[in-house]
């Protein structure tokens, strides 16, 4: 029987399994000799022995396969020793008796050669079968690398995700607070504006009142100098001019005013400003009726020729023509603001 290359393996085994069995050499030889011949139906030769086993010198293995025929033919060689049988037939009969063997052993080798062959086909085939699943074992390592590959990608899509998350997060909170922060400013500036705009119509108020009591005030005056200067009554015709003229300028001024606190609510300052400035005026034509009460008064006191009536007569005009100025002189700068401003 041939060996093939898995027999070679098979072999190389074995004789490794030997050598740690037989540390002998002549042994060692002996054992190999025997499973080539009797398990593998190799025959063995000294060079095959010497290959395989390497040990020794060539005389060895040479010297052991000498004893193994030897001993391998005593084995095999029947002896029939009876003592009525002649010589001839005992010879006869040992070697019928040997063919039997051999042809015994024969069939006994072509038996073995035949398992030998199925347990190589199931060999084979249960190699095919390994392949077959070390093929799946790779195609599902495969998968799984890929799906761990899939996995690791996801964990960090979802990491990043979730940091995405927390910065969004952070930024809705921020804005939040800013949200927050902007209507609380609103609120203030809200209730800044409405007390602006209370302090505004305070201040208007009294500017206002005022205005009205200097109006009073101013009236009264006129009366006075009226009833004092009835003699005079071109001049006291020209001071009523004057003073429908200062009127009229007055409401003019108002109307004006009014137009620009409308137009100017946002810059409360200035207009506080302006308003003082209207107050030091209306203080100036207070001092200035209080001077032209006094200057009535001295006027009637005058010892001379004039007569008081004839001194009024000449100074009122223009007495009563610096409030009228002095009503206008506040009043023209906001006109010069209010059409800066609509423009």
């Amino acid at each position: 029987m041939t060996d093939t290359p898995s027999d070679e393996t098979r072999l190389a085994a074995e004789i490794d399994r030997l050598k740690g069995e037989f540390p002998k050499t002549r042994e060692l030889y002996r054992e190999v000799c025997a499973l080539m011949f009797f398990r593998y139906g190799i025959t063995p030769t000294a060079n095959r022995l010497y290959q395989l086993v390497h040990r020794g010198s060539m005389g060895t293995p040479t010297a052991v396969l000498a004893e193994f025929w030897s001993e391998l033919r005593e084995k095999s060689r029947v002896r029939i020793e009876h003592a009525d049988m002649p010589e001839e037939l005992q010879g006869v009969a040992g070697e019928l008796i040997g063919a039997l063997w051999n042809r015994a052993s024969a069939a006994a080798q072509a038996s073995l050669a035949a398992l030998r062959d199925e347990v190589e086909a199931a060999r084979q085939e249960a190699q095919a079968a390994a392949a077959a699943l070390q093929v799946d074992l790779e195609r599902t390592e495969t998968a799984l690398e890929q799906r761990t590959s899939a996995l690791l990608a996801a964990q960090v899509r979802i990491h990043e995700l979730e940091q995405a998350e927390a910065a969004a997060g952070a930024t809705v909170g921020a804005l939040e607070g800013e949200v927050v922060r902007l209507q609380q400013e609103g609120r203030a500036r809200d209730a800044a504006l409405a007390q602006a705009r209370t302090d505004f119509s305070v201040e208007l108020d009294k500017q206002r009142a005022s205005t009205e009591l200097a109006e009073t005030r101013l009236q009264a005056a006129e009366k006075r100098a009226l009833l004092e200067i009835e003699r005079e009554r071109t001049a006291n015709a020209r001071l009523q001019r004057e003073t429908d003229t200062a009127a009229r300028r007055a409401a003019r001024a108002e109307e004006s005013a009014r137009a620009e606190i409308q137009s100017l609510q946002a810059q409360l300052g200035d207009l506080r400003h302006r308003a003082g400035m209207l107050e030091g005026r209306l203080e100036a034509m207070h001092t200035s009726h209080a001077a032209q009460a006094k200057e009535l008064a001295a006027l009637r006191r005058v010892p001379g020729g004039e007569t008081p009536a004839t001194t009024a007569g000449r100074r009122a005009p223009r007495r009563a023509a610096r409030p009228a100025a002095d009503v206008a002189k506040p009043l023209r700068p906001a006109r010069k603001t209010t059409a800066k401003t609509g423009s």
